[in-house]
C-alpha cells in the first residue's frame, strides 16, 4: 500500500517550504524538501549597477542575515579590486558578523528549536514553564543586534558598511558602552548553558553527515580564503575562488530553490561541520559548554547541530568581548575607507554565518559596475543533505514500528535542525 507523510507547511523556520514523503510498506519511495518561496531574481537586480550599490541590495535577500550578505559582498568586491582594508576594519566586521551568530542562534536554540525538544508546540507555551529560560534568549538576541547596530548603524539592513571600510568607524564611547553590554551577556550565557544541561537529545536518526565549512585565517573564526571538506575522513581543501568545486548546483523538479552536491554526494555546512572541522580553536566558557553538553565530534545525529549551535553562541559572546578588548586597549582610529580605482575584475568570498557557508561572486566591468553575480547560500548547500537526513527519519522510524504522525513530527524536528533560511536559498543566475 502506497501512502504519504507529509509537512504542508514547515513552521518556526524563516520562508515558505514543506517535507513530501511517499512510502510503500515499508520502503521509502520519495523524499522531497519542497521550497515554494517565491524565486529570488538578486543576481539580475545588481546586474549593470555601481559596486557601491551592492552591499544594500543584497542585504535584502533576507533580514535575518542582512549583516553577514552584506559583509560577503564586501569581501568579494573587495577581492575582486584587489583591496586590503585595515585591521581595524576587518575586526569590526568579525564582531559585526559575531553578533548576527548570537543573535541567529539565540532565536533559533531557544525560540524555534526548544519548543520540539521539550515538546511545547511554541516558545508562547514554553515561556509558561520556563520563562526566565526565554528572558536569557531574548536578551541575548538583544544583545546580538546591538552590536550589528553599533558597527552597521542598523541591526537590520546595515547602512554603515562600505567598500574598503566604513563610513563612519564607531567611536570609544560607543565601543566602551558595548563592551559593558557583551560582560552582562557573559552571565547570561551561564544560565543559557544550566537550562541546555536539563534538555534531552533525541537520538531517532542517525546517518553519516559529511561536513563543509571555511577554514579559518588567524583569529577570524569565520573568515578564510579556503573550504575544507571532510570527504571519507580525508580533509579536502578547496580555494574559496573555486567555490563551485564544492557546490556544484543542479535543479531539481519539486523546489525552487537548487540542490548541491559534491563528488555525487550531499554535504553539509552550518555549526555542527564548522565545530567539526575547527572545534579546537574553541576555547573558554565556549569549551565548558562542550563538555557539559557531551558535544563530541563528528557526529551522525543531525539534531546535534542545534547543540552546535549553543556552543557557537557562547563561543561569540566571548569572541566579541575579546574583539572589543583589543581594539579599545589598541585605542580606536577614525579612518577613511581605503581607496580603490575601479576596473574589470572578478572575485568571490566565503563566509561562516550561522547556518553554514555563505558564497559571493561578483564580475565587475571596467566601469566599475557588475557586470554578472552570484550568490550561494548554506540553506541550498544544505537542502540535498537534509533529504537524505529526513529519508533516513523515515526509515528508521518505520523499522522501529513509529506511527506516521510520530515520523511526521521527527521530519519537521529534522529540518528546523537546520535552521533553514529558505527564503535565502532560492536564486536564479542563469535561464
Amino acid at each position: 500500500m502506497t501512502r504519504t507523510i507529509s509537512v504542508d507547511h514547515l513552521t518556526r523556520v524563516e520562508g515558505h517550504g514543506g517535507i513530501t514523503v511517499v512510502v510503500e510498506g515499508n520502503d521509502v519511495r520519495k523524499v522531497d524538501f519542497d521550497v515554494f518561496e517565491g524565486i529570488r531574481l538578486f543576481e539580475g537586480l545588481v546586474r549593470g549597477r555601481s559596486i557601491e550599490d551592492v552591499p544594500q541590495i543584497v542585504s535584502r535577500i533576507c533580514a535575518i542575515c542582512s549583516t553577514n550578505h552584506v559583509v560577503t559582498c564586501l569581501h568579494a568586491l573587495e577581492d575582486a579590486l584587489g583591496l586590503k582594508v585595515t585591521k581595524q576594519t576587518r575586526k569590526l566586521r568579525d564582531l559585526a558578523v559575531q553578533g548576527a551568530n548570537i543573535e541567529s542562534h539565540a532565536l533559533h536554540v531557544f525560540v524555534l528549536d526548544l519548543p520540539d525538544l521539550l515538546g511545547h508546540a511554541s516558545v508562547i507555551s514554553l515561556a509558561g514553564v520556563i520563562p526566565d529560560a526565554v528572558k536569557v534568549a531574548l536578551r541575548l538576541k538583544k544583545l546580538g543586534n546591538a552590536i550589528q547596530e553599533v558597527v552597521g548603524g542598523r541591526a537590520v539592513h546595515p547602512v554603515n558598511h562600505v567598500i574598503g571600510g566604513f563610513g563612519r568607524v564607531p567611536s570609544t564611547d560607543e565601543l566602551i558602552a558595548l563592551r559593558e553590554q557583551v560582560r552582562a551577556g557573559i552571565p547570561d550565557c551561564e544560565q543559557a548553558l544550566a537550562v541546555l544541561r536539563t534538555v534531552p537529545i533525541p537520538d531517532f536518526v542517525n546517518a553519516p553527515i559529511r561536513c563543509a565549512a571555511v577554514l579559518p585565517e588567524d583569529d577570524a573564526f569565520f573568515f578564510g580564503n579556503e573550504i575544507g571538506i571532510l570527504d571519507d575522513g580525508k580533509l579536502i581543501r578547496i580555494p574559496v575562488r573555486d567555490y563551485r568545486k564544492l557546490t556544484n548546483e543542479y535543479l531539481v523538479p519539486h523546489s525552487h530553490a537548487k540542490h548541491s552536491q559534491y563528488n555525487g554526494g550531499s554535504y553539509m555546512v552550518g555549526a555542527l561541520p564548522r565545530l567539526t572541522l575547527n572545534g579546537d580553536r574553541i576555547t573558554g566558557m565556549a569549551r565548558k559548554a562542550w563538555e557539559e553538553l557531551n558535544f563530541k565530534t563528528p557526529s551522525s545525529n543531525i539534531l546535534m547541530n542545534n547543540v552546535a549551535q549553543a556552543i557557537e553562541m557562547i563561543f561569540s559572546v566571548e569572541q566579541s568581548l575579546r574583539l572589543l578588548d583589543e581594539m579599545l586597549n589598541g585605542g580606536v582610529t577614525q579612518e577613511a575607507p581605503v581607496a580603490y580605482q575601479a576596473h574589470a575584475c572578478s572575485g568571490a568570498a566565503a563566509t561562516d554565518v550561522p547556518r553554514g557557508t555563505l558564497f559571493h561572486s561578483y564580475e565587475i566591468d571596467s566601469d566599475g559596475r557588475i557586470a554578472s553575480a552570484d550568490v550561494i547560500t548554506p540553506t541550498a548547500q544544505n537542502l540535498n543533505n537534509a533529504e537524505d537526513q529526513l529519508r533516513a527519519t523515515v526509515k528508521q522510524g518505520l523499522d522501529a514500528g513509529a506511527s506516521d504522525s510520530t515520523i511526521e513530527q521527527r521530519l519537521a524536528m529534522v529540518a528546523r535542525a537546520y535552521d533553514p533560511c529558505i527564503s535565502c536559498s532560492v536564486h536564479v543566475v542563469r535561464v
